[in-house]
């Protein structure tokens, strides 16, 4: 059964880029939360698509909503990507897949990688429930950052 608007967003504790411990929890009744989930690290896509949230995060600022960006990739991959390309936002290591299990958006298998994160959007409203979904069967398609915004300008 997919997640949709209006569920419970599925809470989840992990390390971050910086090997911190995060816990989604932490954001309730504080902000709003647009959690992306994105293939790996050091990839074409997930390069314009994470170039695309560093260089508009000011409005997501406007919006009190925290950036978070997720992916199957280590702690110090990540860390090494976000240090490389200025990445100005929390990463989450899933390394164990359990956050993309959680969010129903793992693939099988992608270009012969087994359990690799779909590319995903998800907002979360400081109360923790779903107000955006979207999963792409389509790793080359990104999510459309203006229903996004969109979307926590509602809230």
């Amino acid at each position: 059964m997919s997640l949709k608007t209006g569920d419970k967003a599925p809470d989840f504790s992990a390390k971050t880029h910086l090997m911190e411990d995060f816990s989604l929890s932490s954001f309730d009744g504080k902000e709003n939360v647009v959690l992306i989930f994105f293939p790996l690290v050091n990839t074409g896509v997930c390069f314009n698509e994470m170039c695309t949230l560093r260089d508009s995060l000011h409005d997501y600022d406007k919006l009190n909503a925290k950036v978070i960006a997720v992916s199957v990739d280590s702690p110090f991959a990540q860390k090494l990507w976000v240090e490389k390309e200025n990445f100005n936002f929390t990463f989450v290591s899933d390394f164990n897949k359990e956050i993309s299990k959680k969010y129903e958006c793992l693939y099988e298998d992608l270009i012969g990688l087994k359990g690799v994160a779909k590319r995903s959007a998800f907002v979360i409203d400081k109360s923790g429930v779903l107000r955006y979904a979207w999963v792409s069967e389509d790793a080359g398609v990104l999510p459309d950052f203006k229903e996004i915004q969109k979307t926590l300008s509602s809230l």
